[in-house]
């Protein structure tokens, strides 16, 4: 693996740490900021490995993978002999990122169990993952990359839970990299403090200090206001060197955009996932450098402007494409209203398609801005976003 910016935008504006940047794996050339499809079991929860080739590439190669998912079945054994996940799951042409971001808050630790590792809920109840368990499956499960084991905790926690986390995470960090793949090559060491500035610029600095390719930042999502947000990313990459990686979790609409303007490259969230699973379509425009403002048909129905939701009774005889010159699949051969109609008979052919279009639009989301990033505009693209979906929002209003 080895990752070079680009381009950085500098100066002091809110979005002066944007960079765009290549990342060099497998073989294969990713730019970024870029996103990581999110995965059960490998692939993402209502797309086939056939239906990923006809998504646009090269960004829909990058996929999350959890070893959560795999920790009952099937055997670490029996996914290294077989040769990896990448063997398993016929995906030999896409890049594995392992991480283990389902994560909730660990167990009380104590001076007797103070060995334990990280807690997770799983389908078969709450379960414990030390770092030798976590080793074992990232060697059998052979990622491009992987993160290191983590301890996030949520925002509320008091500061002596946010120390805790970040000293837990440092000794796991130690654990895994002694006993791990290549000595930190392809390694993304995690960095965590929960709602404490000081507590994660105390982990980034640590973690900086190892033998590691790239940084995993997590604990997001998890209850900070969007103010905190902010104030924490930047007060982690301020402490991080320039020229390695930077991967976040759970970011979404519009999230990502502060992660963007703190200098991340990488994010991954179940934000299409749950879309999706909602009912609920991208419509907002792509050419959003180009557009002085959003155009007011796109919202119908009290969404927040970016989304519809396609079980409304308004879409019922709707036979547009859910966004006029969409180039997916979904749009060029189906409509609004069978959609529609397969959602409210609840078959499972709803979810295949509105995945297939929301998985298609938020790449292209990124597409849009990596060239704005690349052409020194993401300030501009950013406000352009967030102008655009206020003056939906308050024609919704006015007309309500």
């Amino acid at each position: 693996m080895r990752f070079a910016v680009t381009k950085a935008c500098g100066g002091g504006s809110s979005g002066g740490k944007a960079r765009a940047g290549v990342l060099y794996i497998a073989g294969a050339v990713i730019e970024t900021p870029s996103v990581l499809l999110s995965t059960r079991k490998g692939l993402p929860a209502f797309v086939s490995r056939d239906l990923l080739s006809a998504l646009p590439s090269p960004g829909s190669h990058l996929l999350h993978v959890s070893p959560i998912h795999f920790m009952e079945c099937p055997a670490s054994e029996t996914i290294s002999n077989i040769g990896g996940l990448h063997q398993m799951l016929g995906l030999q042409q896409h890049i594995l990122v392992a991480a283990a971001s389902d994560s909730v808050e660990s167990l009380p630790e104590s001076e007797s169990t103070n060995k334990l590792g990280a807690s997770f809920e799983t389908p078969c109840g709450r379960l414990l993952v030390k770092p030798a368990k976590y080793m074992e499956m990232i060697s059998s499960m052979k990622p491009n990359m992987w993160a290191s084991l983590a301890d996030e905790v949520p925002a509320w926690v008091p500061e002596k839970r946010n120390a805790t986390s970040v000293d837990r995470t440092l000794r796991w960090l130690d654990d895994c990299l002694a006993m791990g793949m290549k000595a930190g090559i392809d390694t993304l060491g995690a960095i965590v403090g929960g709602s404490s500035i000081e507590e994660r610029k105390r982990c980034a600095k640590e973690v900086s200090r190892r033998n590691v390719s790239g940084y995993w930042i997590g604990g997001f999502g998890l209850g900070e206001s969007s103010e905190e947000r902010s104030d924490l990313l930047n007060a982690v990459t301020d402490c991080l060197p320039e020229e390695k990686l930077r991967f976040v979790s759970r970011l979404s609409l519009p999230e990502v955009l502060q992660g963007v303007a703190a200098g991340i490259d990488l994010f991954d969230s179940t934000y299409i996932y749950h879309l999706t699973l909602g009912g609920l379509a991208l419509v907002f425009p792509l050419d959003i450098l180009e557009r002085d403002s959003w155009d007011s048909h796109l919202h119908y129905d009290g969404g927040d402007c970016t989304k519809i939701n396609l079980r409304a009774t308004i879409y019922m005889k709707d036979t547009s494409p859910i966004v006029d010159n969409c180039s997916c699949f979904t749009c060029q051969n189906h409509t609004r209203a069978y959609i529609n109609h397969l959602l409210n008979v609840h078959e499972m052919l709803a979810q295949i398609l509105l995945e297939i279009h929301n998985t298609h639009h938020y790449l292209g989301f990124f597409h849009s801005l990596r060239e704005a990033v690349k052409g020194g505009k993401f300030e501009v693209f950013r406000q352009q976003f967030i102008d655009g979906r206020r003056s939906l929002l308050t024609t919704a209003v006015a007309c309500s």
